[in-house]
């Protein structure tokens, strides 16, 4: 055997035993929920808060949470605070499904942008009843991405091959261990075009915009807060603060509201590792399934 396929052999081996002790890590020892926990006892009205950070890759949690807070009587509003690049293109539409559902349904809520609130970031925001961004937020970034990785090359190199047998000729298309053909090219370009029509509808219809301008600066571009509000994609600009204001008043508050936010159980990683890295959803269990078609700022 080559020295250098035995090199990549190792290379592999190792990947695979880090896996299994994350999987152990993730899956085998860490808590049966990760859905945040509010306090919602004592009396009075409420604005909740739910924090939706880093990559979007599953929607479960935030809906859960979302549909939760939204059936309690107590609570008149919601905040969703956003700070997110993107993520999964289902996992965007699912949030902003149950976001719009809220909305149109039950009560008020009001999207705070954070640092960051760009492509899917941007889609889930669309379904509130406001939106207020920061001056300096980047939002934006409308459009759609996919990535194929391409170890060809490599394998040439290390004299490996990989036999196929499939059942249909885009049954490997995208597959890493071989070029991308034109044919697979303009069949994953239909798929994120139709995924890109979708984004664009949304956006033209809640923000009450014509495609066809839309179109003029949806190209994947981010903008600025303040930019963002010429262009009609946010409502106001202000900060968390003004934010939970706004959401009382919306929600028929008088006074102070009681504001509740998500105190997010630790898991072992946190305990082992701090929150560092949970912060960049490096351990979350759904980092595994990261999603190639994506409505994602890619920083």
């Amino acid at each position: 055997m080559k020295q250098s396929t035995k090199v990549f052999l190792w290379v592999i081996g190792i990947i695979l035993g880090a896996s299994i002790v994350l999987g152990l890590l993730i899956y085998g020892i860490g808590p049966e929920s990760g859905e945040s926990e509010y306090d919602l006892s004592g009396s009075g009205a409420k604005v909740a808060v739910v924090n939706l950070t880093g990559t979007i890759i599953s929607s479960r949690e935030i809906v859960s949470t979302l549909r939760t807070l939204a059936d309690n009587s107590s609570v008149k509003a919601l905040v969703l605070r956003v700070d997110s690049p993107g993520g999964g293109v289902a996992a965007s539409q699912e949030i902003f499904e149950e976001v719009e559902s809220i909305r149109d349904s039950i009560k008020p809520i009001v999207v705070s942008m954070g640092s960051i609130a760009a492509s899917g970031g941007y889609y889930v925001s669309c379904g509130a009843t406001r939106i207020v961004a920061n001056p300096g937020t980047i939002t934006g970034s409308i459009g759609v991405i996919a990535m194929f990785p391409n170890y060809s090359k490599l394998m040439d190199k290390l004299g490996l091959e990989m036999d196929v047998i499939k059942s249909g000729k885009y049954k490997d298309s995208g597959s890493p261990f071989r070029k991308m053909t034109e044919t697979d090219k303009k069949y994953f370009q239909g798929v994120v075009d139709d995924s890109y029509d979708q984004f664009l509808d949304v956006v033209a219809r809640e923000r009450k915009l014509s495609v066809g301008n839309l179109k003029k600066f949806a190209d994947g571009r981010v903008f600025t807060g303040a930019q963002a509000l010429k262009l009609g994609l946010i409502d106001t600009l202000g900060s968390f603060e003004d934010a939970i204001s706004i959401a009382a008043k919306l929600g028929g508050i008088k006074g102070e509201p009681k504001v509740i936010e998500a105190r997010r159980p630790r898991t072992l990683v946190d305990l082992l590792l701090g929150d560092f890295l949970s912060r960049f959803h490096i351990f979350e269990k759904d980092f595994i399934e990261q999603p190639i078609l994506q409505y994602r700022f890619a920083q």
